[in-house]
């Protein structure tokens, strides 16, 4: 199995780390004490790349900070944390990082009358650095046809139906949903288990193994991604990510096989909010969607418990009995019951869109065609603006005579030329605009 990020980091390397150990001492202290507590690989790495940063900021190695007067190192932890908030980093990180120094210092015998002197910067009770927007049901839907690809507007609803968080869609894999998708459920199960660590340290927050559901909708759309890919790679590995990366530096293989980055998935959501004509689209972000969902599941009228379980805010342990495999079915019922796009949302663009895909299957259009209609319509809020292109397409392709790997392909004007074109072996691939008709000769 591929793991993201198995390749040592900087911060291991300069403190010699492996796992949970160090050959600094004072490195090895704090990664055991943070070991005993919650053993974290999340937290694992925010101990490595704050101790690094001080330890680059003061220009000595750790073991050499130890060492010095409790004064001496009061001032040099007090001169870093102001270096960051002068640097305009939010008020919450600068605190995180005075909070992780202090305690890599008591661990390391800056204790009782040793004990740093240091200041918190103030932070409001609720403050937030980063304004947020979160978007009804509506607008969401507008994001996903406007996401600009399958796999994107997969993503969107997926993000909403399920409340997981970015770093845990991320890290989903084919296998993950495989037999609930292959079987063609309407509402399918999304694991979520410590196992996802490896994947991106941030997946299984707290180490809290649960379960949710991806809606009809979001189902839906993550079927025609799964089989869009698979047509364009042959097959979905077990081990291949769920939603893999579309990085144009990458070979096929190396995208088919690596997860989404973070910031690629908040660009990701950026950008179909914008497509979606949301004023406020700067401010929407993964997260947004995850606090969506957390307002559809209350409406629907879940008892607490059930909502709580659904976002991933259960205590480990607390309630394994009720929601275990034996009740998924119980679970999966009452998540039925949300109403994620009620009907009055399904605009008549939207149903304009289901006739034209609808009436390219009736007319017995190939399935490659169908799937570059439904290409087409995602990438468009509009029709009309789905037409245009379409359009665009038809132009490019009215030269008298086209050739590509498959075949030859003609226009034939009207009923008369079409039908002579027939009898000559010509084979009719769609008709187009102005009485006019694509056709191909293959061999």
């Amino acid at each position: 199995m591929f793991l993201v990020g198995i390749a040592l980091r900087s911060w291991e390397r300069f403190f010699k780390v492996d796992g949970w150990q160090s050959e600094y001492a004072s490195v090895d202290r704090c990664l055991r004490h943070y070991g005993r507590k919650v053993r974290s690989e999340g937290t694992r790495s925010n101990v490595g790349l704050i101790l690094s940063g001080f330890c680059d900021f003061c220009g000595k190695n750790p073991d050499g900070l130890v060492k010095l007067s409790p004064k001496d190192a009061s001032k040099l932890v007090q001169d870093y944390v102001d270096s960051l908030a002068a640097k305009r980093f939010s008020i919450r990180y600068v605190n995180v990082c005075l909070a992780y120094l202090k305690t890599f210092f008591k661990v390391n015998g800056f204790k009782g009358l040793k004990a740093l002197e240091v200041e918190r910067h103030y932070q409001p009770s609720r403050y937030r650095k980063r304004e947020e927007y979160v978007p009804t049901s509506s607008e969401i839907y507008d994001m996903s046809l406007s996401a600009g690809s399958l796999r994107n507007k997969a993503l969107i609803l997926a993000l909403y139906t399920t409340g997981l968080r970015n770093s845990t869609l991320r890290a989903l894999l084919y296998r993950d949903v495989r037999d609930e998708l292959e079987k063609g459920l309407e509402i399918i199960k999304i694991p979520v288990y410590s196992e996802m660590k490896k994947i991106d340290v941030g997946a299984c927050k707290g180490n809290i193994p649960y379960y949710s559901f991806m809606s009809k909708e979001s189902t839906e759309s993550l079927r025609a991604y799964v089989e869009e890919r698979r047509e364009a790679h042959g097959s979905i590995e077990d081990d291949e990510p769920l939603f893999c990366a579309d990085s144009s530096n990458m070979t096929i293989e190396e995208k088919r096989r690596t997860p989404m980055l973070k910031k690629s998935l908040e660009a990701l959501v950026k950008n179909a909010a914008r497509n979606a004509g949301l004023r406020k689209w700067k401010d929407v972000y993964p997260h947004c969607l995850r606090k969506a969902f957390e307002s559809a599941i209350r409406n629907a009228g879940l008892d607490l418990k059930d909502q709580e379980f659904l976002m991933g805010h259960i205590l480990p342990g607390t309630q394994d009995t009720y929601y275990d495999k034996t009740k998924v079915e119980d679970m999966r019922r009452k998540y039925a019951r949300i109403r994620f796009f009620p009907e009055k949302f399904y605009s008549s663009e939207d149903i304009r869109k289901r006739q034209i895909v609808d009436t390219a299957k009736l007319l017995g259009f190939p399935e490659d065609r169908i799937r570059k209609i439904e290409e087409v319509l995602s990438r468009h809020k509009r029709v009309d603006e789905a037409l245009k292109e379409f359009k665009r397409f038809q132009e490019e392709t009215e030269s008298k005579t086209m050739t590509n790997g498959n075949g030859t392909y003609d226009i034939a004007k009207g009923e008369t030329e079409l039908i002579q074109k027939l009898h000559n072996g010509w084979k009719l691939v769609q008709p187009l605009n102005g009485d006019k008709y694509l056709l191909v000769k293959v061999g």
